[in-house]
């Protein structure tokens, strides 16, 4: 199991010496994502300047921002600055943001995500002018407002087919279209012991229909909050307003994919009430109502020794790349807790 961390938020100087420090302790990658606040790109693009061995991916870059040609080119130029060191991760996002942030509509996403792939992968091998007739995207562009004028590119770099794409993706069709096509899958809010209930079938599915002479085995990089201390509990619910915000606020009633989640794990009538309370504005309320097992089991917060066995865990689980996420209140603390779990994964 490969040793991953989300890039810190802040100034300049801090990112750099966080990505120096990582690369110095041998950890595999680096990863930064965006909702509705920074991009990804432009953290990776600073942070592997100041590095030379260390893999940097995107977690992940939000297709309803980008056309699938937009996020093909910055994933070469990353490739190409990088040295083949860049990941391009890639999601949907939710109708929330897609059409309240971005003002575009939400498609369907396993089209989407099926035609945007391809297209990418297109651009990526370089080999012919890049035409594509797709229920979503069409190049060249024929929908309503055409000018007729569109032509088919050649793409102007050099070949890249080696490029890794990941996909994020927590319901069932989405996570088996992942293990399909994409050379990595990306959940969040993975719960080891539960995991099998919501994505084993899944990703059976998905992996009877991979191409795995070409991909390679599926990468399942998961996401955990890090915290190494006695305080488990004061620790533990720093994360209760974010699940409360996911499980009962990214989303509305009845279209919020992490609240189908949290009901997939047998928290059905938790995250109802979570949601009920989120969505009349009562965010406190609504974040005590998160389980502590949910909360407990999703993240590394404890002791060196609980740590170690959750480690175990999610190696048991099938994870291959863990990334973690440093809770500790200064740049210096979350290098610390760093080092120490990259003693403890040796």
């Amino acid at each position: 199991m490969k040793l991953a961390a989300n890039l810190i938020h802040g100034p300049g100087d801090k990112v750099s010496a966080f990505a120096a420090r990582a690369e110095e302790l041998g950890v595999h990658s680096l990863w930064r994502g965006e909702a509705y606040a920074g991009d990804a790109v432009t953290a990776i693009a600073w942070a592997a300047a100041q590095t030379s061995r260390i893999v940097f991916g995107s977690a992940v870059m939000q297709m309803a921002a980008r056309t699938p040609a937009m996020t093909a080119m910055t994933a070469l130029s990353l490739h190409e600055l990088t040295g083949g060191r860049f990941i391009c991760g890639i999601g949907m996002s939710g109708p929330q943001v897609v059409e309240g942030w971005h003002g575009v509509a939400y498609t369907p996403p396993l089209r989407t995500t099926r035609e945007y792939a391809a297209i990418m992968r297109a651009i990526f091998r370089a080999e012919s002018a890049v035409s594509f007739d797709g229920d979503v995207f069409q190049l060249p562009y024929r929908g309503d407002g055409a000018t007729g004028l569109g032509k088919a590119l050649r793409p102007r770099t050099a070949a890249a087919p080696e490029l890794p794409v990941y996909v994020a993706a927590i319901g069932p069709k989405n996570v088996a279209l992942a293990a399909e096509l994409a050379e990595g899958w990306q959940p969040i809010f993975y719960f080891p012991e539960k995991a099998g209930l919501s994505w084993a079938a899944a990703l059976a599915e998905g992996n009877a229909k991979r191409d795995t002479a070409a991909l390679g085995a599926l990468d399942v990089i998961v996401s955990a909050p890090l915290a190494i201390g006695d305080d488990v509990t004061a620790l533990r619910d720093l994360l209760r307003p974010n699940f409360a915000l996911y499980v009962g606020g990214m989303g509305a009633r009845g279209k919020n994919f992490y609240h189908d989640l949290a009901c997939r794990y047998g928290y059905e009538q938790e995250a109802n009430a979570i949601q009920d309370a989120y969505l009349a504005g009562r965010k406190d309320e609504a974040a005590a109502l998160v389980p502590a097992e949910l909360v407990e089991k999703t993240a590394l917060i404890g002791p060196k020794g609980y740590v170690a066995e959750r480690l175990a865990a999610f190696k048991e689980a099938g994870v291959s790349t863990l990334n973690v996420t440093a809770l500790a209140p200064t740049h210096q603390a979350r290098v610390t807790d760093i080092e120490t779990i990259r003693a403890l994964a040796g």
